[in-house]
């Protein structure tokens, strides 16, 4: 009772604030038009600039405040275009933050209205826009592109890859892993890294399993004399440890989706990547609303396998390079790397083996 008093008064404020900021925008838009042959350059870029920012908190902003508010009213109607959620933040076992928020269930409305329809043409590129499992490999990307809510249906053009990844590709799945037993994924990764002698990039899906092989692991590669760094352990951005990776020929590196994204590392710095296991989309509050809405446990595999299909493209970025996929998930479906490059097969094969596979594949590659 007393969150919805307290939005009631918020939502009242925020009218009182939208109201005179309408009146200024409207004012502006005046001068604009009447003063027009009084206005130098610079005058007519500055009122254009503040009458941008108005419109923007005026005629988006405020609104759109407002509309949460009006949401938490246990009277009003949910709007199924939006999911709306309480989430707390927590430092050190205490709330320090909390916070009403909303996410459009489909964002593609919104990119529709504000950059596609206004656009005279729109170009979206991508390496993983495709999903190869479905009847249509392009409706996902029309779909996530927002291409599918315009009146014209889009050119699409897909090319194929210049590499040779059935000669320069491996891909390997452990087939006698626990990945939920720390001490086991440790040692997998610990000998993968060995036997590829760096160059090694393990993706987790979570920060604390990342840390716990950190622990692990760290030890034994520096007494091999293989440098490891670790998102979330060491103090540095993601992008600096990446470039210090990339830096190292031999350095091994840790990291979540934030590394899988952004990782660009040519040449032999990165020629193993190893997940601990599939990369399953969270079942947070949001991601349930899209799954019902996009297709259920289809949205997911399609998720996972763009994932997947990214972290593999960071392997081969030129004709020359050689590199090894393993996923440690001995339970990853098959149709989840439907979306790898052509050439490339899935085998399913205990540790010990990829272990010597990876050591035999990589040494090719110096010899």
């Amino acid at each position: 009772e007393l969150v919805r008093e307290r939005a009631g008064e918020a939502a009242r404020a925020l009218a009182g604030i939208e109201a005179p900021l309408l009146a200024l925008a409207r004012q502006l838009e005046d001068v604009l038009d009447e003063d027009a042959e009084h206005l130098g350059p610079s005058e007519r870029a500055r009122i254009e600039g503040a009458l941008r920012g108005l419109d923007r908190r005026a005629r988006m902003t405020l609104p759109a405040w407002r509309s949460i508010l009006k949401a938490i009213d246990e009277d009003a109607e949910d709007d199924p275009d939006f999911v709306d959620w309480f989430e707390a933040t927590f430092l050190y076992g205490r709330v320090v933050d909390a916070a009403c928020r909303r996410h459009w269930v489909d964002p593609t409305e919104p990119l529709r209205a504000a950059v596609l329809s206004p656009a005279h043409g729109v170009l979206v590129t991508s390496a993983t826009l495709v999903d190869p499992a479905l009847e249509d490999p392009f409706a996902l990307a029309e779909m996530r592109t927002g291409a599918a809510r315009l009146p014209q249906p889009p050119k699409v053009l897909r090319l194929v890859s210049p590499f040779d990844y059935e000669k320069n590709a491996r891909a390997f799945v452990v087939t006698d892993v626990n990945k939920e037993d720390a001490r086991q994924v440790s040692a997998a990764m610990r000998e993968l890294f060995l036997a590829a002698n760096g160059g090694a990039l393990g993706l987790f899906t979570a920060i604390r399993r990342l840390k716990a092989v950190h622990e692990r692991i760290a030890a034994p590669l520096a007494d091999k004399g293989l440098p490891l760094y670790a998102q979330h352990v060491d103090p540095l951005e993601a992008g600096a440890l990446v470039d210090i990776f990339r830096a190292e020929e031999d350095a091994c590196l840790l990291g979540t989706d934030a590394i899988r994204d952004g990782v660009d590392v040519p040449g032999r710095s990165l020629r193993l990547l190893v997940f601990d296991r599939v990369p399953w989309p969270r079942p947070d509050i949001l991601h349930k609303a899209r799954r019902t809405k996009f297709g259920g446990k289809g949205y997911d595999d399609s998720i996972a396998r763009a994932r997947i299909s990214q972290a593999f493209g960071r392997l081969i970025r030129r004709a020359d390079d050689r590199g090894v996929f393993v996923m440690l998930d001995a339970a990853a479906p098959t149709r989840l790397f439907s979306s790898l490059p052509e050439g490339v097969t899935i085998e399913r094969l205990t540790l010990v083996e990829v272990i010597e596979a990876t050591a035999a594949f990589l040494s090719e590659a110096r010899d």
